[in-house]
C-alpha cells in the first residue's frame, strides 16, 4: 500500500470519526431529554391527561420559584410562594409574567423539580410551559399550572421521605412565531411609512 493510500485511509477514518461524534452529540440532547421525562431523572416532571384517582391522607408542601434568563426582559414571579396539598390531590398554582418593554416578546419556560428523586412523581396536567408564550408590550398575564404528586411516591425507597418539593421555572426569550413576527413587521412598516402631519 502506498503512502498516499495510507494517508487517504487515515483521513477518511478521521472524517468518519468526526461525523460519528457529531451525530452522537446531536442525538445526546433529545435522548437525554427523553430519558429524563421517562425516569424523572434530573428533576424532570411527568405529564398526565387526567387527575389522580387516589388521594392519600399524607401531605407534601410545594414551593414555587420563578427565574428569567439574563437576556429575557420579562418580569416573572409565582403568585403563591408555597402550598400544602395531599398526595394525589390536584393542585392549581399561578405564575405572573409581565412584559415591561415596548416590543412583542415570546418566551419558553424550562422547569425543574427538587429534590431530584421527586421529579418523576410530580405530575403536570396542564402547564403554561407546554407551549410558547407571547406577550404584547405592557401585557401582564396569569399563567396556571395544574398538578398532583403521584401516590406512588410513598412506595419509592428514597422519594417517600420527601416532605417538600420545589417547582422552579426559568423563562427564556425565543423567536416570535411566524404569524406574530410577520404582523409585527407589517405594523412597524406601516408606522414607519405613515406621512408626518405638519
Amino acid at each position: 500500500m502506498s503512502k498516499m493510500d495510507r494517508n487517504t485511509k487515515t483521513l477518511m477514518a478521521t472524517l468518519g470519526l468526526v461525523v460519528f461524534m457529531g451525530a452522537m452529540a446531536w442525538a445526546a440532547v433529545p435522548f437525554y431529554s427523553w430519558f429524563c421525562r421517562v425516569t424523572g431523572y434530573g428533576g424532570t416532571t411527568s405529564v398526565s391527561a387526567t387527575a389522580s384517582d387516589v388521594i392519600l391522607d399524607e401531605t407534601v408542601k410545594i414551593r414555587f420559584v420563578a427565574n428569567t434568563d439574563p437576556d429575557m426582559a420579562w418580569e416573572f414571579r409565582p403568585e403563591q410562594n408555597e402550598m400544602e396539598i395531599r398526595i394525589g390531590e390536584t393542585g392549581l398554582a399561578f405564575y405572573e409574567a409581565y412584559n415591561p418593554t415596548d416590543r412583542v416578546i415570546a418566551g419558553t419556560a424550562a422547569y425543574n423539580v427538587a429534590p431530584y428523586e421527586a421529579g418523576g412523581y410530580f405530575t403536570k396536567i396542564e402547564c403554561f410551559c407546554f407551549t410558547e408564550q407571547v406577550l404584547q408590550p405592557g401585557e401582564r398575564v396569569d399563567m396556571p399550572v395544574t398538578f398532583y404528586v403521584d401516590p406512588e411516591i410513598v412506595k419509592d425507597r428514597d422519594a417517600k421521605f420527601v416532605k417538600r418539593i420545589t417547582l422552579s421555572y426559568t423563562f427564556y426569550e425565543t423567536d416570535l412565531p411566524d404569524d406574530v413576527a410577520s404582523l409585527e413587521a407589517d405594523t412597524t412598516g406601516q408606522a414607519t411609512n405613515e406621512p408626518v402631519v405638519q
